[in-house]
């Protein structure tokens, strides 16, 4: 049984797809052709009526693509580096899939594609294939349709997954539990947002990297980051600082081969074991979901109640809150 087939709170959109139109579908994403995987795509990003079916079908095909998570503070040039990378990665022959995740249109609620629009390396490649996808106002700078998504690229083969986040700051850490190796970017002249790393960010990283090395400060910067791991005894000397300059390509093809180097360590975990940590991100999302929204419907009887008996000190509010999720079962 699927681990992603989980009953969202509202009715699933609409499929045009026939149940006879999914196992070839699918067969045409595993051979890579680009209409496929963007029709599979667009089917789990809104999670229609046809995505279970779609993501049992791909099931037996997934676990090959090591998923590399892109985070940290605006203004650290992720998307540039990005781009550097798959430009790297392709003169390698490795086949790229990347998951860019902007901020949501206050009016659509979808993506604003400007990492898409950055990206020049994936213009006219089909070893690449760029997927912009709305954070949906998820504070952890990612909504679970990212999971989704990597599975359509992993069933359709390709070798490496990068998925960048919003860029919102330290309270965007669902990069780690969906991402295998998290790589996390800061800039010279953000002193501030690397004291703020260092309670959300920093916690999470697999590498550190200050990109815009050819910029003033940016050994500052290194020394600055050595030092905030150098105080978590957990951390000390086993995440590596490098320096990159993403328009030049200075230090482009050592984070590579560093992410590289961390990724056999990741992978003699086993597949199951990384997509077990991305099931157990789902389950928690969709929990999390299911109580906000019955919360904003004010709850059996509504809210009012439990906050007058949280006034009146005849309830607690951890009585309250499990009051709501007694009730949202």
């Amino acid at each position: 049984m699927s681990t992603h087939n989980t009953t969202p709170p509202n009715a699933a959109p609409r499929s045009r797809l026939a149940p006879g139109d999914i196992g070839p579908l699918v067969e045409r994403l595993r051979k890579g052709e680009r209409r496929a995987i963007a029709q599979v795509i667009t089917e789990l990003e809104r999670l229609s009526s046809a995505a279970p079916d779609l993501l049992k079908a791909l099931q037996p095909h997934l676990g090959h693509a090591l998923v590399a998570g892109f985070t940290g503070p605006p203004g650290a040039g992720k998307s540039t580096l990005v781009n550097a990378v798959i430009d790297h990665l392709r003169r390698q022959g490795r086949t790229v899939g990347v998951i860019a995740v902007d901020p949501s249109s206050p009016i659509s609620g979808g993506a604003i594609l400007g990492d898409r629009i950055r990206m020049t390396a994936a213009l006219d490649d089909d070893g690449v294939f760029v997927r912009s996808l709305a954070s949906r106002g998820y504070l952890g700078g990612l909504s679970p349709a990212a999971v989704r998504i990597i599975d359509a690229m992993d069933g359709a083969g390709f070798d490496i997954i990068l998925l960048e986040t919003v860029g919102t700051g330290q309270n965007e850490i669902d990069v780690a539990e969906v991402a295998d190796i998290r790589i996390v970017i800061s800039a010279p002249g953000l002193g501030d947002d690397i004291q703020a790393m260092k309670s959300g960010l920093l916690e999470i990283a697999d590498i550190m990297v200050v990109n815009k090395g050819d910029r003033p400060g940016a050994e500052q910067t290194m020394q600055q980051l050595l030092g905030a791991l150098s105080i978590r005894a957990t951390m000390s000397g086993k995440v590596p600082v490098l320096k990159t300059s993403a328009i030049s390509g200075e230090g482009v093809p050592k984070l590579v081969d560093t992410i590289d180097a961390i990724g056999k360590t990741v992978g003699a975990r086993g597949a199951m074991d990384r997509r077990r940590r991305r099931a157990r991100y789902l389950i928690a999302r969709a929990a999390a979901d299911l109580v906000a929204a019955r919360i904003k419907a004010g709850g059996a009887g509504g809210l009012e109640p439990l906050a007058d008996a949280v006034l009146s000190g005849t309830m607690s509010p951890d009585e309250a809150a499990r009051s709501v999720l007694r009730d949202a079962d």
